[in-house]
């Protein structure tokens, strides 16, 4: 099988069995100690200080309010610029550092749950590379700072990326959720008290 039938191989439809052997035995070309290195390119600044303050989801509970605050420089560029034709997009999606991560492990019980699930079956901040990724409302932008609405951010999050949300391509209203779409007696939600 060559590279073009792998590929053609692997685009059929979900859930249609297991990929031929051929792609099956292909492993991850990647050295096992490649490292990337990111700069971040501004801060969260946010009313919670601790990951037991803030809501799960920035969707859960009241909409708080808080701000990103961009380097005023990078590499000798002043980044305002960069916030240029964003106050049209409603909504923006931001990726961030977990900076209070403690570690992870392959299997964690998530909020609402009763038993083990894969990690990247979950949305739990513990992760191999602690990258977070929320969709926040902006409010509000000047200079290099941006009032966001509606986030589950923790004070002094460093902040790697911003993308504008942009419902035709973001959006899958039709999408599946997995064993979150399978919960008839969800467990216990270690922030109801918090909502």
């Amino acid at each position: 099988m060559d590279d073009v039938d792998a590929r053609l191989a692997l685009n059929r439809p979900v859930g249609s069995g297991r990929p031929p052997p051929e792609v099956r035995r292909a492993g991850c070309d990647l050295p096992e100690d490649l490292t990337c290195t990111f700069r971040p390119i501004g801060v969260v600044h946010s009313p919670w200080k601790w990951r037991e303050d803030a809501p799960r989801q920035g969707t859960v509970g009241p909409a708080a309010v808080g701000a990103i605050v961009l380097h005023r420089q990078r590499d000798g560029v002043g980044l305002q610029n960069t916030l240029q034709d964003l106050k049209g997009f409603s909504h923006l999606i931001v990726l961030t550092w977990f900076h209070h991560s403690h570690g992870w492990a392959p299997q964690i019980i998530p909020p609402r749950d009763r038993q083990k699930r894969g990690l990247y079956a979950t949305r739990a901040p513990d992760r191999p590379n602690p990258i977070g990724l929320t969709i926040v409302e902006v409010v509000d932008i000047y200079g290099v700072r941006i009032d966001i609405r509606g986030h589950d951010l923790l004070d002094g999050t460093p902040v790697l990326d911003l993308k504008p949300y942009i419902p035709a391509y973001d959006s899958f209203p039709a999408a599946r959720a997995g064993w979150v779409d399978t919960l008839a007696d969800p467990g216990p939600d270690h922030r109801d008290s918090r909502v």
